[in-house]
């Protein structure tokens, strides 16, 4: 299964933009706290109200917490200080194997306590040299889409529905 991990986010259209793309592809969204706004935000619902019911989501009281539990997990973590495009990733899931891709606050990522903790798994998207980085629901809904391609776009997945 494929969980998206926001680390601290900040702008809540970001999170209601990204809780929508998680509930379309039943991707699970993890939030580590402090959130930089209050999940009950009319702006966070607003823009994933109609996908809020059916989103699978997980909450954690810290950085911490979540490591603890999920720090030796095949975790993916995106940062414009990388070097290594996630492109060059296989994503393959070896059996029942959950994938985390982990992503940092809007305003300063990740943290190069993590990145440097976690260097091997650090990725970026590739962009054109001076560009600081995409939006960050753009950057999820981008890397949500490549996993399950490489997933061969799985059941429930289909454009049948329309």
């Amino acid at each position: 299964m494929l969980n998206i991990v926001l680390v601290e986010p900040e702008i809540p259209q970001n999170t209601g933009n990204i809780s929508r793309t998680c509930s379309a592809t039943a991707t699970r969204l993890i939030l580590v706290h402090p959130l930089g706004f209050s999940l009950d935000e009319r702006h966070l619902r607003r823009a994933g109200l109609d996908y809020w019911d059916r989103l699978d989501l997980v909450q954690y009281p810290s950085r911490e917490a979540f490591l603890e539990e999920h720090g030796k997990d095949r975790l993916v973590l995106f940062s414009a200080r990388c070097d290594r495009s996630f492109f060059d990733l296989d994503l393959a899931v070896r059996g029942e194997e959950d994938v985390y891709f982990v992503f940092g606050r809007e305003s300063c990522g990740l943290g190069r306590d993590m990145t440097e903790r976690f260097h091997d798994s650090c990725v970026r998207l590739p962009m054109i040299a001076g560009t600081r980085s995409l939006n960050l629901s753009n950057t999820v809904a981008v890397a949500t889409y490549e996993y399950y391609r490489q997933q061969g776009f799985p059941p429930p997945m289909s454009c049948a529905d329309g």
